[in-house]
């Protein structure tokens, strides 16, 4: 009876997140099948909604769903901050992100706050029932909060933030910058996916951060793990299809190439400062960097030295640990 009893309970927790589905996917079972009463429809539902749910504040689900790759050198970042900001202009006093700790976009986000050492909270969102954000009428993560202001939107965020830092810099962003954090999410996020989920045991090892990790109850970490995982192994595949990907480890190995070559030599795309195509860069990569995924990049491909600067550069976590 008791056996029975969970498995109804799995279903229901399913079914919460199937419900809310995106209609069409833009933003990832024959192998480990583990919950026999999933049907093939209601997995895919499952993992459109779970890729809704982390980090889809670009169109780009297939993006959100990289997020679900966060490793292990996100453990470190649940310190204070232990230098003061950077710039004296902007020193608020509150700064809240609501969050995924698993979504790419939340990452960027982080990598921002964490380079200009701005101290922030982080509240963990449940992504089935989002009770953490039911004040504010936008439904999706990030939301940053400072000194009581709602932020939404990754690259709004900031935007805004850039410009409370730096009041008197009136020139315009680049061109160059402009393009290549577009290219973060209109192609980078695209082919992260189908790398993390490539394999079953490449899903299973990305679900695994985010069921010890996310703001999951115990059954949602069963439903997470197993169903997402598997639901994710599968839609991967067409991900692959859509964005006319056929070696999945080629594409990210060329994107990786890709954004060396645009360095054209300099530490940085900003030359010897990052800037905020480089902040972006490393915040989508920086989940993934000690996934199988990440490794392989950096071991077959020329990113590691840019990769290695911008983790001194950002330095530790301003994550304040309540």
């Amino acid at each position: 009876m008791r056996r029975v009893k969970g498995l109804a309970t799995l279903n229901r927790a399913a079914r919460a997140i199937a419900s809310d589905a995106t209609s069409s996917t833009q933003h990832r079972l024959p192998h480990a099948a583990p919950f026999t009463t999933f049907s093939s429809s209601t997995s895919q539902s499952f993992a459109q909604k779970i890729a809704d749910r982390f980090g889809k504040s670009s169109p780009s689900v297939a993006g959100a769903v990289a997020g679900f790759s966060v490793a292990a050198s996100s453990l470190g970042q649940d310190v204070h901050a232990k230098e003061p900001p950077r710039s004296q202009n902007f020193l608020p006093k509150d700064v809240v992100l609501y969050q995924y700790e698993a979504c790419p976009f939340c990452n960027k986000v982080k990598a921002f706050l964490d380079y200009h050492r701005i101290p922030y909270k982080v509240v963990e969102v449940n992504p089935i029932n989002k009770k953490e954000i039911k004040w504010s009428d936008y439904k999706k993560v990030p939301i940053l909060t400072v000194d009581g202001e709602q932020m939404v939107d990754s690259s709004d965020i900031i935007d805004k933030l850039f410009q409370r830092i730096h009041p008197d810099n009136s020139a315009p962003e680049s061109d160059e910058e402009k393009e290549w954090r577009r290219w973060v999410d209109n192609h980078l996020v695209h082919v992260l996916s189908p790398n993390i989920y490539r394999t079953t045991s490449e899903a299973l090892e990305s679900f695994d951060y985010i069921t010890t990790h996310g703001n999951f109850s115990f059954t949602e970490r069963l439903v997470a793990k197993y169903a997402g995982a598997t639901a994710m192994y599968f839609v991967s595949k067409k991900l692959k299809k859509k964005h006319n990907i056929t070696d999945p480890r080629a594409s990210l190995y060329e994107a990786a190439e890709t954004w060396v070559d645009a360095l054209k030599g300099r530490q940085y795309l900003g030359g010897s400062e990052p800037n905020l195509a480089d902040l972006a860069v490393f915040g989508v990569l920086r989940p993934i960097r000690h996934l199988q995924s990440g490794r392989d990049m950096v071991e077959h491909t020329r990113i590691g030295e840019w990769y290695s600067r911008m983790e001194s550069s950002v330095g530790d976590s301003s994550r304040i640990q309540e």
